[in-house]
């Protein structure tokens, strides 16, 4: 294996490791407790320091190395936990995360906090010698393997127990002599290692354990030995050596029968180690042409299916069946290899959390960072790609959104503000919802900066949603001086960028000294989608079937003109607005004789009949990148290969929604191109 691909898989376990340390400090912060939570996060921060050792990274060891130092007090029973370590043990996760991005990214610099949280680690661990930054050399001659002792305050007589780790002990960052030391704590004791079980050289296994300790007490129990290590719980075997007790001499001791009454030494029940968990790591270059192949086979099975349509052999059961079976098949494949992409939001998160505290402590205001819907899961792709936006926006709502202590006094609030950050599943997308209970939007003052900035002309009557759109016009800021924060006008419409370049969109809620609710709504995935194949002026598109609630085709006395080009039709004694698709799109000859109204949700205009000219059939679609072939067309999101070979668009129903109400009317797709 090349070193390159050491370093991948070094980097790659660092992720799931700070993501454990995270899950562990944020259990601690909830209130809750134990030695298990402990040594978790302990082992998290231990197995970081072992393996940045082998590849030399040096700061990163010696900060883990007092880092792990102040945890080991704590599982000690050394160090309390109060709010103040709680705060620096936290703090720390962030540099300790830090410092694997810069060795990650091969950068030189250093963490901004590293030097405060260093010193404050330092003062709770005491006096810490400086940790081995490199492996002793190792030698591989045949050597003879000899029974060593060692003696820790060597009792004169006790009991003797087997000690024997699993592998799964030391593969957690355990030292067996620190073990015994925890022992040596609370009794005398006699520890001898018996190499017996070690194999030659060539039937070595690295992941073995092969070592078994020997414990000798006067004063220990087998009881005390379990309860001093049941952070340990399911790592080792302890067994008691019961044709070795040692007994006073009997010199020195009265006879004494033997009774049958007297009871035998209690067997030790062996602690039966947890089966990990099994998985596979992939390079995501595989996953990603897997994922190719099961569209290309999508697009095979619409292919054949156009074919028997062609061939006059819909009557043919045998082969419609073999048909169903291929389709239903193919369904199964594309959702097994999209399951392997999709990965929970939990790790992105949980860095989210880093964000919050570095933008409270910037701006000295005290919030509480509350996250809901980890567990929610989305494209391992899309995951990636929200990370900016997401920094950018939480900022925004520590500096923006949430007052300042007197400011939240004077309003009635409690002085420490709220920022959520959640995620969860709704018709087919994901949402993550980032909302503050600070003072929400001013609209007067974003139409005054905006008409300030000449972004806006100064007559301009905007409605509140365009208003609050104007957050993501490029340059504009109402930041008063410019921060590490915000005010360079820089932010936002690289935000809305981004989202969009995602299949996604924002929308904003917002209610003035209430909060703010901004809410990013993306596809499931990118490669694929269930769509319902429409007819619109002569061109085939598609329309997503996450967003239609169901067709129609309505009585013409249902269909009302409510002025001289908007229509609506009568839907169970509600009216729905009417959106020609033709006309939106901005197609050069609409043709709507006898439409058919498709309806569909929208986030910003509710429920909308979408009219078209005909429907064709419901499929499942691969989803191809316009703007990388193309360009940003505004009401199309991307668009698909058909069975026929007919390149079709996807429809952005948000998109044309924003855009009919706006304008009532799109860009000309034939005058682009795009369409004959």
């Amino acid at each position: 294996m090349s070193m390159e691909s050491l370093l991948e898989t070094f980097f790659a376990e660092c992720e799931e490791l700070i993501e454990a340390l995270s899950d562990g400090l944020g259990r601690l912060a909830a209130g809750e407790s134990g030695d298990d939570l402990v040594n978790a996060i302990f082992r998290a921060v231990h197995s970081i320091k072992g393996a940045g050792g082998a590849f030399g990274f040096e700061d990163l060891v010696s900060f883990a190395h007092v880092y792990e130092t102040v945890l080991d007090r704590i599982r000690g029973c050394l160090l309390a936990i109060d709010a103040e370590v709680l705060r620096v043990i936290t703090r720390a996760a962030d540099v300790l995360a830090e410092l694997v991005e810069n060795a990650q990214n091969e950068g030189s610099g250093t963490p901004s906090a590293l030097a405060q949280v260093r010193s404050a680690l330092e003062g709770y661990a005491g006096v810490a010698p400086a940790a081995p930054l490199h492996e002793p050399s190792l030698d591989f001659a045949p050597m003879a393997f000899e029974p060593i002792s060692f003696d820790l305050d060597t009792p004169e007589s006790g009991g003797r127990w087997r000690f024997v780790p699993d592998a799964t002990f030391y593969r957690n960052g355990h030292e067996p002599l620190h073990i015994f030391s925890h022992l040596r704590a609370v009794g005398d004791l006699k520890v001898s290692c018996d190499f017996a079980e070690v194999p030659s050289l060539d039937g070595l296994d690295p992941d073995g354990s092969y070592l078994v300790w020997e414990i000798e007490s006067s004063d220990l129990t087998e009881d005390v030995i379990q309860q001093t290590l049941q952070f340990l719980a399911g790592l080792y075997e302890l067994s008691l050596v019961e044709d070795t007790v040692v007994i006073p001499d009997v010199e020195d001791q009265p006879s004494r029968p033997v009774s049958a009454d007297t009871p035998a030494p209690a067997k030790t029940a062996n602690a039966t180690p947890a089966s990990p968990r099994a998985t596979l790591r992939v390079d995501p270059e595989r996953v990603d042409r897997l994922i190719n192949t099961v569209g290309e086979l999508i697009i095979n099975q619409s292919v054949i299916g156009q074919k028997v349509g062609g061939l006059g052999l819909e009557q043919n059961s045998e082969l419609l069946s073999a048909l169903e079976d291929y389709r239903y098949l193919a369904r199964e494949i594309q959702e097994a290899v999209m399951s392997i992409r999709a990965q929970p939001v939990k790790p992105l998160f949980q860095r989210m959390a880093r964000v919050v505290r570095e933008a409270a402590e910037a701006t000295g205001k005290d919030v509480e960072f509350v996250v809901t819907g980890e567990g929610t899961e989305i494209d391992k792709t899309l995951v990636e790609r929200l990370a900016d936006p997401l920094t950018h926006m939480l900022r925004n709502s520590v500096d923006h959104g949430i007052e300042t202590v007197a400011g939240r006094a004077e309003s009635g609030k409690t002085p420490v503000g709220t920022v959520r950050l959640s995620a969860f599943h709704r018709s087919g997308h994901v949402v993550i919802e980032i909302s503050d209970d600070g003072k929400g939007l001013d609209r007067e003052k974003i139409l005054a900066s905006a008409i300030g900035k000449g972004l806006v002309p100064e007559d301009a009557r905007l409605s509140e949603q365009e208003i609050d759109n104007l957050l993501f016009m490029p340059g504009f800021s109402t930041a008063a001086e410019v921060t590490n924060l915000s005010g360079r006008g820089v932010g936002m419409d690289v935000v809305k960028t981004a989202i969009t370049s995602m299949g996604g969109r924002v929308t904003i809620a917002t209610e003035f000294g209430r909060g703010t609710t901004f809410s990013i709504i993306l596809p499931l995935t990118l490669a694929v989608l269930d769509g319902m194949v429409v007819s619109v002026a002569e061109q085939t598109m598609v329309l997503p079937i996450s967003g239609i609630v169901e067709t129609i085709r309505p009585a013409r006395k249902d269909v009302k003109s409510v002025g001289p080009q908007e229509d609506v039709i009568l839907v169970r004694g509600s009216f729905v607005p009417v959106v020609a698709l033709g006309k939106a799109l901005g197609f050069a000859s609409p043709h709507q004789s006898d439409p058919t109204y498709i309806l569909v949700e929208t986030e910003s205009s509710g429920i909308l009949a979408l009219s078209v000219d005909g429907i064709w059939d419901q499929r499942q679609v691969v989803i191809k990148s316009l703007e990388g072939n193309y360009g940003n067309i505004p009401g199309v999101s991307a668009a698909t290969i058909l069975g026929d070979g007919k390149i079709a668009l996807i429809v952005d129903i948000e998109a044309i929604a924003q855009l009919a109400a706006s304008t009532g009317s799109g860009p000309c797709l034939s005058e682009q191109g795009i369409v004959a």
